[in-house]
C-alpha cells in the first residue's frame, strides 16, 4: 500500500479531495489530510499545520497551480516517490523542481488511477 498526503483536503462533500481520501482509505492505503481549514474526512482529521510525515509514497494534489508555490518546500521535504497533478493542478515548475530532486511526477486522476487498479 502507498501512504498518501493528500494536499488540498476538504470535508466538503462536493470536492474532489474529499472522494480521494474514502477512496484511497477504501483501498487500504495509509492517508495523511492537510489543508486549509480543520475538519474530519472519512474519520481522519484534516491538519491545517505542515505535518512532517514520514515514509510518503505519493502527494496527490487538490490545490490549484496558482496557490502551490507556497507549498512548494513542504511538499519537497517530505522527499515523496511521486507527486500526482489531478485535473486543474498541473505545474511545469513544480515538476521540474520534483525532477531536479528524482522525484516522479504524473499527471493524472487519482480518483481513476484507483478505479482501474493503477494507481
Amino acid at each position: 500500500m502507498k501512504k498518501t498526503l493528500v494536499l488540498g483536503a476538504s470535508d466538503n462533500p462536493a470536492r474532489y479531495s474529499f472522494r480521494a481520501a474514502h477512496m484511497l482509505k477504501n483501498h487500504g492505503h495509509e492517508v495523511v489530510l492537510v489543508g486549509i481549514r480543520k475538519g474530519e474526512v472519512a474519520g481522519m482529521a484534516i491538519h491545517t499545520d505542515r505535518p512532517q510525515a514520514q515514509d510518503i509514497d505519493t502527494v496527490t494534489l487538490y490545490v490549484g497551480p496558482q496557490n502551490q508555490p507556497g507549498w512548494y518546500d513542504y511538499i519537497l521535504s517530505l522527499q515523496p516517490k511521486r507527486i500526482l497533478f489531478n485535473p486543474g493542478t498541473e505545474n511545469p515548475e513544480l515538476e521540474r523542481l520534483a525532477h531536479e530532486r528524482g522525484i516522479q511526477t504524473e499527471e493524472a486522476c487519482t480518483l481513476v488511477l484507483l478505479s482501474i487498479g493503477q494507481y
